[in-house]
């Protein structure tokens, strides 16, 4: 283990520095949601919070450490989506320089976006180059500090205040779902379910194309993939961090997929049932949910929504299905 794994202590004190920081996301209702899984269901809708994701709350948690000379050396991160706007943004707040390592073929949006909230952006070509080596070069060339999109205890106490509040809100779930990537977001989540809903079941949501961590839970150790193809964008990981597999391994009740299909279906729900746009990474835990085969008739059921960042021609494709 690289490091001593984060606890609800940590997330409790991520949620004080970002209090008046953060938004304290909207917790959202659908009696047509309800009418289709027989359940009670509450969307806790991380795609209205700043910059579009949850992203911003582990960004902006790790930042608000740094000492003041790190602060002035400045952050080096990469991503090619929402860990990059979350740690421009957070970057931008604290007044500290930014450089987000992204590839060149990443969605212009993304790109502007990270852009426009002050970052310098570096490009790479994404089949022939190596970013963690990059990033790795640069920030040691410069004195920067290295923050990773989820193996990181900071990262993963910021992320875990999401479902923190929405248990807050809402006590006594019975289940829980959270989208999964990388892992950042499911591990806060069990911290926070862990200590406020010790009787929650929470399961993480992948791709179906992408189901590394589903395999390295049924194998009991990290099982690493080629990139998969898949739409939920946010959540092409190809492996859990040790920390984050270490949190999942101990306290998730299963790993769940879903598959593209299920995905368009989802946010189509989203779009014209609940009128908010949610990006395909974001509509995962519904998906699963909704396709797993579990009993939920009766029960409380809580999701976390990550984000609604997409482009919007491709979301008006994937909308049409």
């Amino acid at each position: 283990m690289s490091t001593t794994l984060p606890t609800y202590d940590d997330v409790q004190a991520a949620a004080a520095r970002l209090k008046g920081v953060a938004h304290r996301t909207p917790v959202m209702r659908s009696a047509t949601a309800d009418a289709l899984l027989g359940a009670e269901l509450f969307f806790k809708c991380e795609n209205l919070q700043r910059m579009g994701a949850f992203k911003f709350r582990g960004g902006y948690n790790t930042l608000a450490q740094f000492t003041p000379e790190q602060k002035k050396r400045g952050v080096l991160a990469f991503s090619s989506g929402n860990h990059a706007q979350a740690i421009a943004l957070s970057a931008r707040i604290l007044g500290m320089p930014a450089a987000i390592v992204m590839p060149e073929d990443a969605p212009a949006a993304k790109l502007a976006a990270t852009r426009g909230y002050g970052a310098e952006v570096i490009t790479y070509d994404r089949f022939t180059e190596d970013r963690e080596a990059i990033s790795q070069r640069i920030a040691g060339e410069r004195g920067m500090t290295l923050v990773p999109p989820f193996n990181h205890p900071h990262v993963i106490a910021g992320q875990g205040t999401a479902a923190m509040e929405l248990l807050e809100e809402v006590p006594g779930l019975d289940y829980l779902f959270a989208p999964l990537g990388g892992g950042g977001l499911l591990s806060g989540t069990l911290l926070a379910a862990k200590a406020l809903a010790p009787q929650c079941r929470v399961y993480g949501v992948e791709p179906e194309a992408g189901n590394d961590a589903q395999q390295s839970l049924r194998k009991g150790e990290i099982v690493k993939i080629a990139t998969p193809k898949t739409i939920a964008d946010g959540a092409q990981t190809q492996a859990l961090g040790d920390i984050t597999f270490a949190i999942i391994r101990r306290d998730v009740s299963d790993i769940l997929t879903a598959s593209d299909a299920q995905l368009g279906e989802a946010m189509r729900f989203y779009a014209e049932r609940m009128k908010i746009v949610v990006e395909p990474t974001g509509a995962l835990s519904f998906a699963g949910a909704r396709h797993s085969g579990l009993d939920l008739k009766g029960k409380r059921v809580g999701f976390i929504i990550s984000g609604g960042n997409v482009d919007l021609a491709s979301y008006g494709q994937l909308l049409a299905g």
